[in-house]
């Protein structure tokens, strides 16, 4: 008999450290601030040391915690793995994708009919991080995120580069027809609009463009790069955007590129596997399907 404490303490203890917050593993695990307190507090009780320590309002993991809540994630994801190899041959699969939210409203999700087609018997659960620097999360098959194939980046994880990306200037065609720019001197008077969670875009393409004497333009700032699409698409400004997340907003008529050949090469994205084992080869084929996405259409 294996002495092992309550695994729905565990669930929550995992949640807690992952989120570094009770309120948010509450939110997470449809459960109050005190459930998720009480649990963990049986949980230090069994194991005869603290979890958690008091940090202003928060309560935050100690460093022995959240390398014991890093092995508890794995011995989920296995336990799922597991459940997963023996279930029903026949039986309704479920894939769980995180992803950062421009790079699934804009590439993964258009392109996921094209997998149910061919794969009708698997759910694509789609989960979104509202930056790619986000910790990597228990619970889920892949994710993706942008980065290198480095190893040592994500020591857990197989790494399969799967798009390349570029950045080059973006703006509406009704922008277009009132002010248009063909030449690189022409986006002076425009209005230039930038994301927080892509910097360096506006001075990579300006060095590109052989305007460095502009970089100190004023910009309009917003927090994520699918609000900056959004105000680009409603006119307000012109922005850079990648390419070829933004092939679909380009061929629908929402967005051009007015200098399109000037391109700024930047870190592309990854699919991160968790290194164990995949059951009946689901995770690998879908990886597999994101690499010959973005290598073209079919």
């Amino acid at each position: 008999m294996r002495r092992l404490p309550s695994l729905n303490a565990l669930r929550i203890f995992e949640v807690a450290a992952r989120t570094g917050s009770y309120a948010e593993a509450g939110a997470e695990l449809g459960l109050t601030h005190g459930a998720v307190s009480r649990q963990i507090a049986a949980l230090e009780s069994w194991l005869g040391q603290r979890l958690f320590v008091k940090d202003g309002r928060r309560m935050v993991a100690t460093p022995m915690a959240r390398i014991f809540a890093s092995e508890v994630g794995l011995s989920f994801d296995r336990l799922a793995v597991a459940a997963e190899a023996c279930g029903r041959p026949d039986a309704r699969r479920i894939l769980r994708v995180s992803a950062p939210t421009s790079f699934a409203m804009r590439w993964l999700i258009p392109r996921l009919g094209r997998y149910h087609a061919d794969h009708p018997q698997v759910e694509v659960a789609v989960t979104t991080v509202s930056t790619v620097l986000e910790e990597l999360r228990g619970g889920v098959d892949v994710a993706i995120r942008r980065g290198v194939a480095r190893e040592h980046v994500w020591p857990q994880h197989r790494i399969v580069p799967v798009l390349d990306d570029v950045d080059t200037l973006i703006m509406s065609p009704a922008l277009f027809a009132r002010r248009p720019i063909i030449r690189p001197a022409d986006i002076e008077g425009h209005t230039l609009l930038a994301s927080e969670t892509r910097a360096g875009d506006w001075t990579g393409w300006l060095e590109a463009a052989g305007l460095q004497h502009l970089a100190g333009l004023p910009r309009r700032i917003f927090d994520h790069f699918f609000v900056t699409r959004q105000a680009v698409e409603d006119g307000l400004g012109i922005g850079i955007g990648p390419l070829p997340m933004l092939d679909i907003d380009i061929a629908g008529g929402r967005l051009m590129t007015p200098l399109p050949d000037i391109r700024v090469p930047r870190t592309g994205y990854v699919a991160l596997v968790p290194r164990q084992a995949d059951a009946g080869n689901l995770v690998a084929g879908f990886v597999d399907w994101l690499v010959g996405e973005a290598r073209g259409p079919r």
